[in-house]
């Protein structure tokens, strides 16, 4: 089910429901831009979310962006275990709903 070449549905999408895709598209690109959060360290955040949604199309993206705006592979390794560490940090606490219970 995954591939690359569905994102160019993207454009269906938008011409069925322009609107909505154009409010998107500013605002996705208004969320990634340089600012106080300079956009490397965006793309290094998208990618880790990327991961916990295990978006494969987001990641593939996002990794692309990282490494264009100056990751290194450092970094991104590094990225991979903060995601790595919530998802499993949300197993481990999510374990209080049910730790204890009788």
């Amino acid at each position: 089910m995954y591939d690359m070449q569905n994102v160019k549905r993207l454009k269906k999408i938008g011409d069925s429901a322009p609107a909505a895709w154009e409010a998107f598209k500013q605002f996705d690109a208004a969320a990634m831009a340089d600012g106080a959060i300079p956009k490397k360290y965006k793309e290094l955040i998208a990618l880790a979310v990327a991961m916990t949604t295990q978006c494969a199309y987001c990641l593939e993206i996002h990794r692309k962006q990282a490494i264009a705006a100056g990751a290194t592979e450092t970094e991104l390794a590094e990225t991979v275990f903060i995601a790595a560490a919530l998802r499993a940090g949300a197993a481990v606490t999510h374990g209080t709903h049910v730790a204890g219970v009788e």
